[in-house]
């Protein structure tokens, strides 16, 4: 059961408590460090309150480690669709490269194992992320500057997953070079008309 929007005061202070003290934690030292025990102790929220809200660490993880990438990766506004699009690819380049990128691996693979937590990292993480660069493909359709038949899932699958798959591998840096040759394969394509 998620906090409910429309939640006491105190219940919404005691989940921001519990939010600030996990991003903490894995600001310290990954997921391994965000166990439910130091969350309560970090927060002053107790486990069964935890517990009652999350199904998991993992899920709290993914909740807090969602609100800081949002904070942290405003959309660009440039006025220009390309510029746009290359700015938030290089921004979650580097967002990935640094210390976040160690705590978004240990996040994605945790929710592969931790079902219960699953919902959380897509709807704390992965949905909002999809639904911030759906504005911007929305942005690209009302100036005429994309192709409508390319939904914004689509897109973002294209601009964002080769920074996840060399994340997770390592076979290739995340710099700001190499982001933009990503945005640049995804925006003009590979091949040759």
């Amino acid at each position: 059961m998620m906090f409910e929007q429309s939640a006491h005061p105190r219940s919404l202070k005691a989940k921001d408590s519990v939010l600030c003290a996990t991003k903490d934690l894995l600001a310290e030292g990954g997921l391994a460090a965000a166990t439910v025990d130091a969350i309560s102790a970090r927060s002053g929220v107790s486990k069964a309150t935890i517990y009652k809200h999350w199904p998991s660490r993992t899920a709290i993880a993914a909740e807090a480690f969602g609100r800081e990438m949002a904070a942290e990766i405003p959309l660009p506004d440039t006025g220009n669709t390309e510029a746009d699009l290359t700015e938030q690819v290089r921004h979650v380049s580097k967002f990935y490269a640094g210390r976040h990128g160690k705590v978004f691996a240990q996040l994605l693979a945790a929710s592969v194992t931790d079902p219960a937590a699953s919902p959380y990292f897509r709807e704390y993480f992965l949905d909002a992320r999809r639904a911030a660069i759906g504005e911007l493909w929305q942005r690209a359709l009302d100036r005429g500057d994309a192709n409508p038949e390319i939904s914004a899932g689509t897109a973002t699958d294209v601009l964002f997953g080769p920074l996840i798959f060399r994340l997770m591998t390592g076979h290739a840096p995340l710099t700001e070079e190499e982001a933009d040759a990503i945005s640049s394969a995804a925006l003009h394509g590979l091949l040759k008309h």
